[in-house]
């Protein structure tokens, strides 16, 4: 595979190079410390290393600070009273909430449970913890999600997350999501290790493979007073495995249907008295369910190396390399409003399809704990991606002839750029003797952007959908650079959370940022611009805990989405003012009787205006004065049955809307107040059983319901109800080694992830994996 730059194959090269000599010479450390036992995290002796370890644990950076704190910075957490203390500190001698121990393989969250008890940095900079936050925030754990066998970024968050679903494709990268009635990358961001990647033409392909996350934590409701425009459905943070002083090692390999072969590869531990890395690989492909070309591959490659250069100062240097050529389908052609059966396995594409991605992201941290009270961090960071897409994207069935009319012969190539840098300092102190801690910060990123295509995308075929011969791409038209763009952004941000009483916290927030963007445009320079933005985002909530164990909470909050993509605005986008938000949002979380039960209920009102429309008296003036709004309830619990069986779910119930939305079809306006947004569901759930039903034996079934849809604003283009159950069996073969049998979909449910008028984007069929694991 060929991009146009070829920097993001030799910094792989080079990432994997550096990598596997880290490990090489992490060999000695890690044979001094001994094998990790299988299931619990063995207790290290107490050294200066052993303070280290136990340090890094609750903090997103890996950084313990100083050790000591003063004793009116650690306040109880939820088993011995309230949670509306002061964030947690580093350590956990002096930690606000208790945090679970890791999970084995040196995951950092609890495998079990919703761990309203652990610190994030998602919900809050202040690294509150889903307890403390006055808004929705969840945790999903890294080893669950190996547990449960989900392989890829997607399947991770719409099993698990509260009310989110998928609706990606291999033109957006896969990467775009539905949540609180809300759509797409321009309205719930990813980041990854707290960094976002701006969008261009749509389209966000890294990361996509879980082997390396040590958690995926997700924030429901706007977001943009923490990261800013297009997140007014929420925000999805990818965390990954960091570096540890404790050994870790792991392999796993696996083999399923379709020829589906799986490798990685978990490697972590101390190369010297301070100096700590952790190294990850995982390679994936597949034939894949669909013939012609239904095959992809994959890899990905993450290493990060901690210096601990005192006990209050640290630095972390990280890469992620990513290569991803995905499964090139584009949908199932629909014969009277259903996909038959005999084309529900046939991939349409040309058979010289080209769909490739290749990311790249090396960040460095730097945290100081100048004074118990003082903490700064930095990240400063540089992301880049090459995307390749060249294949037929359109399909529509001839009833007439019976034929299959391909079009959109499209060949595109993105090239991005992005470096940036995030600052923040945290202030704790007493403000007349209440407990108060203040953040201050500021972010810059500075993102090329150049869009290369064949548009006007011309060409077309018939072809036989039941004798099908795929046929190569069409050059109808030459493939010549049609959009670059540089963008230039800043904003600053403030964070506060102060304790009224032992039991009653307030938390405040506040974004200012103002980005700017220049847009050349080689083929016809008098769609060339410059255009900026500015948006104030802010965000107030309180926290009040009646009991220690149970925490009511309040918020409301502001959020912006652009209209479109903020490095890739075309000619028409450019004088359009950013979407505004607001949310009102309450709720419950508790936990009783020890970790028998924990839940949280939520209760929400969001609000989107400045939508583009259409003027009832004059069809072809289009204005931002439209609106939508969704109202909701979400629960999620976990329930520990007995010692050896646990059910886990949630379910998100909501009503969305478009109250002013109307387009011009056919030479008129067509106005869709009250209708349902496209992709949008009003049901979504996830159940989870397991059962460790014998010594060394455990099963799990998970079952996961998406509600009807349309892909349409008029409501007229119904996609029905899915209901998917998963399953899988594992057996401890020795305490080093774990056999695991994965069955995917097994009532071979046949369902659409997403559609348009011709066609439906089917999930895949039943298939079952064998995989084995072994720690080392």
């Amino acid at each position: 595979m060929i991009f146009p730059q070829s920097s993001s194959r030799g910094a792989a090269l080079g990432a994997v190079s550096l990598a596997a000599l880290l490990a090489h010479a992490a060999g000695p450390a890690e044979a001094q410390q001994g094998e990790l036992p299988p299931v619990v995290v063995q207790q290290p002796r107490t050294t200066l290393k052993t303070r280290r370890v136990e340090a890094q644990a609750p903090r997103s950076a890996a950084a313990p600070s100083r050790a000591s704190r003063p004793a009116r910075r650690g306040a109880p957490g939820l088993s011995s009273s309230s949670a509306a203390s002061a964030p947690p500190s580093p350590t956990p001698a002096a930690a606000a909430a208790p945090v679970p121990a890791p999970g084995e393989r040196g995951y950092t969250a609890s495998p079990t449970g919703l761990n309203l008890g652990t610190p994030s940095r998602t919900g809050s900079r202040l690294g509150l913890t889903p307890f403390q936050t006055p808004a929705a925030v969840e945790i999903i754990p890294g080893q669950k999600i190996q547990e449960r066998g989900q392989n890829t970024i997607q399947e991770a968050i719409t099993q698990n997350a509260t009310g989110i679903t998928n609706i990606g494709s291999p033109g957006n990268g896969f990467q775009a999501y539905t949540s609180r009635g809300f759509s797409g990358v321009g309205s719930i961001m990813t980041l990854y290790d707290g960094t976002r990647t701006y969008i261009g033409s749509g389209t966000l392909t890294f990361p996509f493979d879980t082997w390396n996350v040590d958690r995926i934590e997700v924030l429901r409701g706007p977001a943009s007073v923490l990261y800013g425009e297009g997140s007014i459905g929420g925000a999805i943070n990818i965390v990954p495995k960091k570096p540890t002083f404790v050994s870790v090692n792991e392999m796993r390999a696996a083999y399923g249907s379709d020829g589906t072969k799986r490798l990685a590869l978990d490697s972590g531990g101390a190369i010297s008295q301070d100096v700590a890395y952790r190294l990850n690989i995982s390679g994936n492909q597949a034939d894949g369910w669909l013939k012609p070309n239904g095959g992809f591959r994959n890899l990905a490659v993450s290493g990060a190396l901690l210096w601990q250069v005192n006990p209050d100062f640290s630095l972390t240097l990280s890469h992620d390399y990513g290569y991803n050529e995905p499964l090139a389908y584009f949908g199932s052609p629909l014969v009277n409003g259903r996909v038959p059966r005999n084309l529900r396995k046939t991939n349409f594409n040309v058979s010289d399809n080209i769909v490739a991605f290749s990311d790249n992201i090396t960040q460095l941290k730097a945290e100081w704990s100048i004074t118990p009270d003082i903490t700064l961090r930095n990240t400063a960071y540089r992301l880049t991606s090459d995307r390749h897409w060249r294949d037929t994207e359109t399909y529509a069935y001839q009833p007439l002839t019976g034929l299959l009319r391909r079009s959109d012969y499209i060949e595109i190539y993105h090239t991005q750029e992005q470096i940036g840098n995030r600052f923040d300092a945290t202030w704790k102190s007493d403000v007349f003797d209440m407990k108060n801690t203040f953040l201050i910060g500021f972010d810059v990123n500075h993102i090329d952007f150049k869009n290369t295509s064949n548009s006007p995308y011309l060409g077309t075929s018939y072809v036989n959908p039941y004798f099908f011969d795929p046929g190569t791409f069409i050059h109808a038209s030459p493939t010549l650079p049609s959009l670059m763009t540089t963008t230039n952004q800043a904003s600053v941000f403030a964070e506060n959370r102060i304790e009224l009483t032992d039991q009653f916290a307030i938390i405040g927030g506040l974004r200012y940022e103002a980005p700017q963007m220049r847009r050349r445009d080689p083929r016809n320079p008098a769609n060339s611009f410059e255009t900026d933005f500015e948006a104030l985002t802010w965000r107030a909530g309180a926290v009040y805990n009646p009991l220690p164990e149970t925490a009511l909470f309040v918020q409301y909050a502001t959020g912006v989405d652009p209209i479109g993509n903020l490095i890739s605005l075309s000619m028409a986008q450019k004088d359009l003012r950013l979407t505004t938000g607001q949310q009102v949002e309450g709720g419950v979380k508790q936990k009783l009787f020890g970790d028998f039960l924990e839940f949280t209920l939520a209760g929400y009102h969001i609000q989107k205006d400045n939508l583009q429309t259409v003027l009832p008296d004059n069809p072809t003036l289009s204005v931002q004065v439209g609106q939508q709004s969704s109202t909701g309830f979400e629960a999620f619990a976990s329930m520990k049955l007995l010692e050896t069986l646990r059910l886990e779910g949630n379910l998100a119930l909501l009503k969305a809307q478009y109250d002013d939305f109307s387009q011009t079809v056919a030479g008129r306006v067509v106005s869709y107040r009250g209708n349902r947004p496209v992709d949008v569901p009003n049901e979504v759930a996830n159940l989870w059983v397991s059962w460790a039903f014998w010594p060394r034996w455990e099963a799990r079934v998970g079952v996961q319901y998406v509600g009807a849809t349309f892909s349409d604003a008029a409501n007229t283009l119904k996609r029905p109800a899915y209901t998917i159950l998963n399953a899988s069996l594992d057996y401890r073969v020795t305490d080093n080694s774990k056999l695991s049998i994965r069955g995917y979909n097994l009532t071979d449910e046949v369902y659409a992830v997403r559609g348009s008028s011709n066609t439906w984007v089917l999930g895949r069929p039943r298939s079952v994996e064998v995989a084995c694991a072994i720690t080392f």
